[in-house]
């Protein structure tokens, strides 16, 4: 299914089965060879809790491996904003792209409920999730620095913004694309009615970051709009 991957990701749990080297070169040459990137996950998050000062000999590691992407979690760092630019500029210099991740972060008790009520009859508030709630100006903002400095990718992990399409927050979602545009963001997809949602809002050629298991139904939805609860078609894979 090559032609319709972009990318391939490899999560901390793989990476941290594949102790020999020759297996991973192995797998990047394969996706290189269906023109997939690779890219890492987490794993350059827990090296900085431990041996920051070894984050420059990482990205040589990634790139003898054939990595093409190393991805930074801004909400894991627990750095300065100048030291994040400093590793984006980092994995530039050594010839890989860079992909930091940021989450967006709100009140589950903000997504209105959807239930009829009488007018003007009392509705117990429902209690706060959380006491931080993330500025999403900040982090657009931050997201538009790491652009700045190099990045060529923002993830955007809006698990708890669009985790389930009948409480997406359009509002949060058109705020961050309006701001970064399509073509340099992603976002994670939890399922398909997710993915579906975004296609129907945005198009086709929104950035989603989907399990390996949607992809039939992801490039169906692209190509015909059409998802599976058509009924007439059947399940979406049939379209192919």
């Amino acid at each position: 299914m090559g032609q319709f991957v972009d990318g391939l990701r490899i999560s901390d749990g793989s990476s941290n089965l594949m102790q020999k080297k020759d297996l991973i070169k192995e797998i990047t040459n394969m996706a290189h060879k269906h023109d997939v990137y690779v890219s890492t996950s987490d794993w350059a998050d827990h090296l900085l809790q431990t041996r920051p000062s070894a984050f420059k000999d990482y990205v040589e590691e990634c790139k003898l491996l054939g990595l093409d992407t190393i991805e930074l979690n801004a909400g894991l760092f627990g750095v300065s904003e100048d030291t994040l630019l400093r590793y984006i500029r980092l994995v530039k210099r050594g010839g890989l792209r860079a992909k930091p991740q940021f989450s967006v972060k709100f009140n589950k008790s903000d997504i209105p409920v959807g239930r009829d009520r009488a007018f003007g009859a009392y509705v117990v508030p429902a209690p706060r999730s959380s006491e931080i709630v993330e500025d999403v100006d900040f982090m657009i903002r931050r997201a538009e620095r790491c652009l700045e400095a190099g990045a060529d990718m923002v993830m955007v992990d809006a698990n708890e913004v669009c985790k389930h399409p009948d409480s997406v927050r359009a509002d949060i979602i058109a705020k961050i694309i309006g701001r970064l545009g399509l073509e340099k963001t992603m976002f994670e997809a939890s399922d398909a009615g997710t993915s579906e949602w975004f296609i129907r809002q945005y198009g086709p050629k929104v950035n989603l970051y989907v399990d390996h298991a949607h992809i039939m139904d992801l490039e169906c939805l692209r190509g015909s709009n059409l998802g599976k609860s058509n009924a007439f078609f059947g399940p979406s894979y049939f379209l192919l």
